[in-house]
């Protein structure tokens, strides 16, 4: 152990791994759907495709796409070394897309009336990253 290790410091933050070909699909205007197809682990295509649905007033659809996305970020996360709890910071661009699944995923509960998994995803959200809570507040 460091002689200034602080013991009560949590886990380190989780930085997942950039997927350059799915981040540019999107980028370049790909259809979210598409993008989503060639890389069904790619969240932030789900989050893509949950954010139109739910905007069009499909709250079920944007729940169900957020939930897959949801799903595959939280595979990755694990495989990035995360145990259940810590850090996700949205300043690190390839967690936006899990972050932004959990944002949608809240706010479609909410919208179908399960009230307890809309705060549940809310709590993790602000608890996982403030910042990401705060910048997508306003969604």
């Amino acid at each position: 152990m460091e002689p200034h290790e602080n013991l009560m410091s949590g886990p380190p933050p989780v930085h997942l791994p950039d997927t350059p070909e799915a981040r540019e699909s999107l980028e370049s205007g790909a259809k979210a759907s598409d993008t989503a197809a060639r890389f069904p682990a790619y969240s932030a295509a789900w989050a893509a495709l949950a954010d139109e649905a739910f905007a069009a007033g499909h709250a079920v659809t944007s729940y169900a796409f957020a939930r897959t996305g949801y799903h595959r970020g939280l595979d990755q996360l694990r495989r990035a070394g995360w145990k259940g709890h810590g850090p996700i910071p949205w300043e690190h661009g390839p967690n936006q897309g899990f972050l932004r699944c959990l944002h949608a995923l809240s706010r479609a509960a909410q919208a179908i009336g399960e009230k307890d998994e809309a705060e549940r995803c809310a709590q993790f959200l602000r608890e996982s990253s403030p910042a990401a809570a705060k910048a997508l507040a306003s969604q």
